[in-house]
């Protein structure tokens, strides 16, 4: 009831505040999302795509919009679009009014008790491979009114999808000392050397960088940023790096390994279940520590947020369990091991490939 009265009074204000220029509001509150959007991305394309709109649609949308108020809400500048003076006017109503209407559809629908809907996580093949089954048997039991679409790709694509909010959620390396302010940490993770079954160098549980001198490699390709993180310090370190083979593809990278005795540098998580298995073996790079962070990110959510919120809480107890494992170093694991925070010998903030895509690993 509380909260029809409150879409109710929003309403009302919003009459208020525009029947300066026309008494009519229109019924369609869609209309007043593609506002809000052309605001938020300043640009009639980008609005449409993340309305799931196309920019010719929405232009008429807009230009109904407006002859029904009867003023212009936008200027149309060569930066893009702006809100016009009566577009800042009426903004804060606006957005306050669709608050005000999703809460009301949450509350006959249920969801705002109980979390429902589309939930899309975009992520790094080998940081996907070992979580998605977990989350999507955890979501499936605890949650079965949300639904999980999961999208792989490389880092570069990843921020794309964000940028874009195609996904809610981005699961992704960062280099550097430093997170980017929006990001959430999850865990550190080590660096190996992996080999064939049988292969003495890499039998041993740990092995220094300058071991990895003259091997031959199969590694991805630049703009790769652990490619380019590797070829830093082997430069520093006056070690040769020899890749025989490039490929962008985690799968071929551990075949390669596997049938053609080849050596690649891959995090403990993406051949897990090869080492388990006797396939590969893996060797904790030393001397230095090649080390980097696994971070979350969430989109301006064009999901639903009690469902985005459940879903992020539920990978953030699979790091902690998969941590626990030995996987990777999550802060509460490393506190239990009494090392406190873990060191990252990595390249120094702001270093970062451009365009760096961390395609395979």
């Amino acid at each position: 009831m509380a909260l029809r009265q409150a879409v109710f009074s929003a309403i009302t204000q919003l009459m208020t505040v525009i029947s300066d220029f026309h008494p009519r509001l229109t019924a369609d509150l869609n209309r007043w999302r593609a506002f809000l959007a052309i605001s938020d991305f300043g640009s009639l394309t980008k609005a449409a795509q993340f309305l799931g709109s196309n920019q010719p649609m929405l232009s008429r949308q807009l230009n109904a919009l407006e002859r029904e108020c009867g003023a212009r809400l936008f200027n149309r500048t060569g930066r893009g679009m702006e809100l016009s003076e009566v577009g800042q006017r009426i903004f804060p109503q606006v957005a306050a009014l669709l608050s005000d209407a999703r809460h009301l559809e949450a509350e006959l629908r249920g969801e705002a008790r109980k979390p429902a809907g589309v939930v899309t996580l975009g992520t790094l093949p080998s940081i996907g491979s070992p979580l998605a089954s977990s989350l999507f048997r955890i979501i499936r039991q605890r949650y079965p009114a949300v639904s999980l679409k999961i999208f792989e790709g490389s880092s570069g694509q990843i921020k794309g999808w964000l940028a874009e909010s195609r996904v809610d959620i981005a699961i992704l390396y960062r280099y550097g000392a430093t997170l980017p302010e929006q990001d959430q940490l999850l865990a550190h993770v080590d660096s190996y050397l992996i080999g064939a079954k049988g292969d003495r160098l890499t039998k041993n549980s740990e092995v220094p960088f300058k071991r990895l001198d003259r091997l031959p490699f199969t590694l991805p390709s630049a703009p790769d940023s652990l490619r380019a993180t590797l070829d830093s310090l082997a430069h520093s370190e006056q070690v040769t790096l020899v890749p025989v083979l490039e490929t962008d593809s985690l799968i071929l990278l551990k075949q390669l390994v596997a049938s053609e005795r080849l050596y690649t540098v891959l995090p403990l998580h993406a051949v897990w279940s090869e080492v388990a298995a006797g396939q590969l073996q893996a060797s904790r790079i030393v001397s230095p520590s090649i080390q980097r962070m696994i971070a979350m990110v969430m989109a301006k959510s064009k999901g639903p947020p009690r469902a985005v919120s459940a879903v992020a809480d539920q990978i953030m107890s699979l790091i902690e369990i998969m941590g626990r494992r030995g996987m990777w170093h999550t802060i509460r694991n490393a506190a239990e091991r009494g090392t406190g925070t873990v060191s990252v010998q990595v390249r120094e903030a702001g270093e970062e490939t451009p365009g760096g895509t961390d395609t395979a690993s």
